[in-house]
């Protein structure tokens, strides 16, 4: 469960509201190129700026356009328990196989604090959940001692999302929680490192946009091909930092925008990417082999 490549989706929008042809485009896209799940409504997804209504209607369109073909890990963590709670339930009422709990933000809970959060959401929903520490967006990390106790205690939390640049850290949470715990890393550059010491693929970025060259470097990296994986890492790595030249997911945005995909609209309070990124970008994914528009 969760093994593999999952595509964090940017949603797309035109004129304010969320563009569904486009996002059928991207969706389609990523099933075409071979990812194993697409995760929607996350951190690229834009989830701040988007209501209770649209989030919901983003999953749902995610689950509609997916046809099972791919499995859908919902974005429905909040720092707010009751809100992170009434979005999982949501999740699960529309069809997602699976929720992303992001680490409560801004609020700052303690361990303890955490461990009852993720507990609450646990007992309310039948969904697995895969946790999601992200320290430098959420100023508090979830622990090891953490990841143990929810995974001991609570059987429907099943796995991690590794956002926090540390290999070592895979490697202290694969010791404590053992292989049936699925940590993913959370960084595209960061992909083979953590899958050396543990991780069992990604929740990709890139992927938005080179799906099929990212899921064939994570196949390639589990069936023991290294070499072939490491041959796509060092193709994509540029693409891996530039799509993070300015702040998430406006490079993204406008690299789909370039490829025909989708507009770069963007809610504030983030903003497109300036011209001489989108001249960067357009450069970086001609050498990464994209082809633009």
């Amino acid at each position: 469960m969760f093994t593999g490549t999952y595509t964090a989706l940017v949603t797309p929008f035109r004129d304010g509201q969320v563009d569904e042809s486009a996002f059928r485009r991207l969706v389609e896209l990523q099933v075409k190129g071979g990812v194993d799940g697409i995760v929607p409504v996350g951190t690229t997804g834009e989830s701040p700026t988007l209501d209770f209504e649209e989030h919901i209607r983003v999953i749902r369109l995610a689950v509609e356009f997916a046809r099972g073909r791919v499995k859908v890990l919902a974005g429905t963590g909040a720092n707010s328990t009751s809100e992170a709670i009434h979005l999982t339930q949501q999740a699960e009422a529309v069809g997602a196989d699976g929720s992303l709990q992001v680490a409560p933000y801004y609020n700052r809970p303690t361990q303890g604090g955490l461990v009852a959060h993720f507990q609450a959401i646990a007992r309310a929903t039948k969904l697995p959940l895969v946790l999601y520490s992200i320290p430098g967006r959420c100023g508090v990390e979830i622990s090891v001692e953490t990841c143990v106790r929810l995974a001991s205690e609570c059987p429907t939390i099943v796995g991690i999302k590794e956002a926090g640049g540390n290999a070592d850290r895979v490697s202290q949470i694969y010791a404590a929680c053992g292989p049936r715990f699925r940590i993913l890393c959370g960084d595209d550059a960061l992909t083979l490192p953590f899958m050396a010491v543990g991780a069992v693929g990604v929740v990709s970025v890139a992927s938005n946009v080179v799906p099929r060259q990212v899921a064939q470097m994570v196949q390639a990296y589990a069936a023991g091909d290294f070499k072939t994986a490491l041959r796509w890492h060092r193709r994509l790595y540029g693409l891996f930092k530039d799509l993070f030249i300015e702040t998430n997911p406006a490079p993204t945005k406008a690299a789909l925008a370039l490829m025909g995909i989708c507009t770069e609209e963007i809610r504030l309070p983030l903003v497109p990417v300036s011209e001489e990124s989108r001249v960067r970008l357009s450069q970086t994914l001609k050498a990464a082999g994209v082809r633009l528009r």
